[in-house]
């Protein structure tokens, strides 16, 4: 008689789940230890043909069985990875995952709410909400401002005749709160969106974006059917205020100005007081794509940085970088949540008119997908288990070995600094090197399967890039990854 293969939730689910588990971490502990290194040697043409080696034919007439299935693929899966838990790879805003948080993913897999009813994810739609809510004022405060006329102070009581009731209408309190995205790129689309909503009909809102701004910014309005964006110049690698002031008094009609908190070449953050000025003053809606830089929110010492995020209509948050996330772990911060009833939508098999009058909470107004994975669990876990003082501690691990892979360059005789970082963004170039020997040295270490570095063009050059999101990585490391660098430059 067959046997039904068994689930993963119920009461049943953690005896299925326990042996396999083992195989998996085996597995992964194998596929490791025969890489070796950060990624597989040889190249595409050599990962490919080993994988199609390893797990022979993919869909036989009769299957192998969970755990042998499970022992090749995850094996050769590992073994043919580029692992950002290596030191030596650091190239990409690609975190290694903490343990806390992979093992949370675990649990969110198992249960498999998805987040589109009330009915299918009863606890994760109120946990969603609790850590959208955390995340909103991590990044607007609770009860913070959301502009300089909103921070004006409250009247004083010296005088007691009663003032006439304004006739202009008052608009209520805006409630920040934020939705969960599947990254950086998502969340941006998600504000250009609310961006367009919320202009008047007819009239198309006009994206201004800097020359660093992140290619998704560009891609939402083609997808979103707006005017090609105006590109505003960023000489310095941010963006230029003055430019930007002079762009918007050109444009007519509705604006929407995209800054950048950490850019993804350099790690750079653009001057994001003076940039909330000038939108405020032109009456230009502001969104601050912080995929990157928001992560410097939970470290006193580097928040600082973000300073005038919270005066932004919106912000991306993306803690598959600086949180340490599995991805995806995306988050659109709103200042006014009352602005994404731009996003509702009715299915009568979802979010039935009576089921919501009834009190059950309407989720599909908050992506907009449909199915979604309960992605919140993992933050939530991993906020819960460090706490504000390990987040910080994370943060500041990596910008502190940015510095010191900084300082390691500029002293160095054979390289160049591009400049100090300003997150955990280093850029850097074999002195006198063309820039064709740069992508040589880059796809040399590649191939060898030694380092995985990224490159970047900055000032008409191009430079090596690291990007240090590993707070297990050492002084040592980074000596290490400089002598690799230097032992493939041609002298």
């Amino acid at each position: 008689m067959r046997s039904t293969p068994p689930l993963a939730g119920g009461t049943q689910g953690p005896d299925a789940l326990r042996p396999l588990l083992t195989t998996v971490l085996d597995a992964l502990h194998k596929g490791a230890a025969h890489r070796g290194g950060p990624l597989p040697a040889g190249g595409p043409e050599a990962v490919t043909a080993q994988l199609h080696h390893d797990v022979g034919e993919l869909l036989p007439v009769h299957g192998a069985g969970a755990e042998e299935a499970l022992r090749t693929l995850v094996t050769a899966l590992a073994e043919g990875a580029a692992d950002p838990a290596d030191p030596l790879c650091a190239a990409h805003l690609h975190c290694p995952p903490l343990a806390v948080a992979t093992a949370a993913d675990l649990a969110a897999s198992a249960l498999n709410p998805s987040m589109d009813s009330w009915d299918q994810a009863p606890a994760a739609s109120a946990l969603e909400a609790l850590v959208t809510t955390t995340l909103a004022h991590e990044v607007y405060g609770p009860g913070a401002p959301a502009s300089r006329e909103q921070a004006a102070p409250a009247p004083t009581r010296e005088h007691t005749t009663p003032t006439p009731t304004p006739t202009t209408p008052t608009h209520p309190t805006p409630t920040p709160d934020a939705l969960v995205t599947t990254g950086g790129t998502e969340a941006n689309q998600l504000a250009v969106l609310l961006a367009r909503e919320a202009a008047a009909p007819g009239e198309p809102v006009r994206l201004l974006v800097g020359a660093n701004a992140h290619h998704s910014l560009a891609r939402a309005a083609w997808l979103l059917g707006l005017p090609e964006p105006v590109t505003v110049p960023a000489p310095a690698g941010t963006l230029d205020p003055a430019a930007l002031d002079e762009a918007l008094t050109a444009l007519p009609g509705p604006k929407l100005v995209a800054a950048t908190a950490g850019t993804t070449d350099a790690g750079l953050i653009d001057p994001l007081p003076e940039i909330a000025d000038i939108c405020e003053r032109h009456g230009a809606r502001l969104h601050i794509d912080a995929a990157y830089g928001a992560g410097a929110l939970f470290s006193p010492r580097e928040a600082p940085k973000l300073n005038g995020l919270a005066r932004a209509h919106t912000v991306a948050l993306d803690l598959h970088k600086l949180g340490w996330q599995p991805v995806a772990a995306g988050v659109l911060a709103v200042r006014d949540i009352a602005e994404t009833g731009a996003l509702g939508h009715q299915a009568d098999y979802l979010n039935a008119d009576d089921d919501t009058e009834a009190g059950l909470p309407d989720l599909l107004g908050r992506s907009l997908r449909t199915t979604r994975r309960p992605d919140i669990l993992k933050t939530a876990v991993t906020f819960k288990a460090l706490g504000r003082t390990g987040l910080a501690a994370l943060v500041d691990d990596v910008t502190a070995l940015a510095h010191h892979l900084a300082q390691l360059i500029d002293a160095h005789p054979h390289f160049e600094l591009y400049d100090t970082p300003t997150l955990t963004t280093v850029l850097f170039r074999p002195t006198g090197a063309t820039d064709e020997t740069i992508a040589v040295i880059r796809r040399t270490l590649l191939t060898e399967g030694r380092a995985v570095l990224g490159r970047a063009r900055m000032d008409g050059m191009l430079h090596l890039k690291a990007t240090l999101l590993n707070p297990h990585a050492t002084p040592e490391d980074l000596t290490a990854l400089l002598e690799l660098v230097e032992g493939h430059t041609p002298r």
